[in-house]
């Protein structure tokens, strides 16, 4: 794959020579990597469906026209684009072919700003569309430990070492994470990359059980133990024997649980309910929390005793607003896995829902994008942001000025939150001045008193 960080290559292809040198020479001065040609013909051999660059093309010309040359290009990328200029005569085919596939057409006479907005909007659309494309490669060449832990930010690289690591240490770990974070995930892959793999692993979601029946449930009983204990029950934790055993919500477990939980950590062993045998343990535990143990163990809200036992290891789980790089793909993951599920293709991932993708808070974490991947494969949209129409035949609920509006402010923003509040690199990585950072972040709102100075 072509290095889409690299300067973009414009194709500029018009039989008016002068013209062709005095839209390059502008062109060059904009920053762009220009080649250009009088003849659409010789142009068709630079096409290629890796090419991070823009086509600028003339509708008439001696030979190959421009509609024939765009015929060309969507045989080799369809979704490489193409910018029309053309004289006041050929409006109607340029209109035509836009209907064809065309990106977009500036009428002739124009400045040569009108032409860089035209072609920057373009770049920025291609780019997506290459970057979506390096993802879905990297999705299919996942092992199976990325297809449990998904992305490719710092935080998830090194999140993938400590399970590998931990993995094979064999030793009681504590992951910690917002709701939805996945940690249940990490759990499970931790299970997953240790010698235990083909045993039992058995997930109890502490706070999701009545209070009156977890400790039969953990612990299991004997019959007789109480009312309604008519025959013996194996509990969850003697299941987990010989596999893993996760203990999701630990901090809900009651105080009077967590003594009996302790002895099992030490001791390795289980007492039914009604018995007074103790039945030995050879279990890994793996314990979630979304609150702070170690401060809610100081106030006595958990027990210290506890959870020092289970915090021999601790993985710490970014929220997914921290971790934008991994937004899209993990989105492309969970739509692949809906469509599956689903029997039902993946709509198109445009522009503008990469967008809301980027600017959502996710305050429900990977289960709310999961959700999300879902309500889009399904055909809902993402019910997140501001959602296009489904279909191509709806009428847009925005202008495309308020398109592009809100996908250059969620673009600004991503940049911000990716440069920690820094304007300096902010405004150097998006390519404009300090000025007209500062101009676009007046207009969309965005908030400037958190952050970085840029000297």
């Amino acid at each position: 794959m072509q290095n889409i960080s690299q300067t973009p290559q414009i194709l500029l292809i018009d039989d008016d020579e002068d013209l062709r040198h005095a839209l390059e020479q502008a062109l060059e001065l904009d920053g762009f990597d220009v080649k250009s040609y009088a003849r659409a013909a010789d142009a068709v051999p630079q096409l290629h469906s890796q090419m991070f660059g823009v086509v600028v093309c003339d509708v008439r010309m001696p030979e190959m026209s421009g509609p024939e040359f765009l015929k060309k290009l969507i045989e080799i990328d369809p979704a490489l684009p193409l910018i029309y200029i053309t004289g006041h005569g050929d409006v109607a085919m340029a209109v035509a072919a836009m209907r064809d596939g065309a990106y977009d057409f500036i009428e002739k006479p124009f400045p040569t700003s009108q032409l860089t907005l035209v072609i920057n909007r373009a770049v920025e659309k291609r780019r997506l569309v290459l970057e979506n494309r390096v993802l879905r490669e990297e999705i299919e060449s996942e092992d199976l430990l990325d297809e449990t832990l998904i992305g490719r930010s710092d935080h998830m690289v090194q999140i993938r070492q400590q399970v590998k690591m931990l993995g094979a240490a064999d030793i009681d770990v504590m992951v910690n994470g917002e709701t939805g974070a996945g940690k249940d995930m990490v759990a499970r892959a931790l299970h997953e990359h240790s010698n235990r793999k083909d045993n039992p692993y058995v997930a109890v979601n502490c706070g999701a059980l009545p209070s009156e029946i977890i400790e039969s449930e953990l612990f299991g009983h004997e019959a007789g133990a109480f009312t309604g204990a008519t025959q013996k029950r194996i509990g969850k934790i003697e299941y987990a024997n010989g596999g893993t055993l996760f203990l999701d919500e630990i901090e809900s477990m009651p105080l009077d649980l967590q003594v009996k939980l302790l002895r099992v950590v030490e001791t390795r062993g289980v007492e039914r309910l009604g018995s007074n045998k103790t039945i030995p343990l050879d279990i890994r535990i793996v314990a979630a929390s979304k609150a702070d143990l170690a401060e809610a163990s100081t106030k006595g809200k958990f027990r210290q005793d506890l959870y020092f036992r289970l915090n021999v290891a601790s993985i710490n789980l970014l929220p997914l607003r921290e971790r934008q790089e991994d937004i899209l793909m993990l989105f492309y993951r969970l739509a692949r896995q809906a469509r599956a599920r689903f029997r039902k293709e993946i709509p198109e991932v445009t522009p503008d829902v990469v967008a809301a993708l980027h600017a959502h808070n996710w305050p429900g974490n990977v289960r709310e994008l999961r959700n999300c991947a879902d309500r889009f494969v399904l055909g809902m949209g993402l019910g997140v942001g501001e959602d296009l129409p489904s279909s191509e035949n709806e009428t847009p609920a925005y202008h495309l000025s308020d398109q592009v509006a809100r996908f250059e402010k969620s673009v600004i923003a991503t940049e911000i939150t990716r440069n920690k509040g820094a304007l300096k690199p902010t405004y150097e990585a998006l390519g404009i001045s300090r000025k007209t950072l500062y101009d676009k972040m007046k207009k969309y709102g965005l908030e400037t008193d958190h952050l970085e100075s840029d000297v």
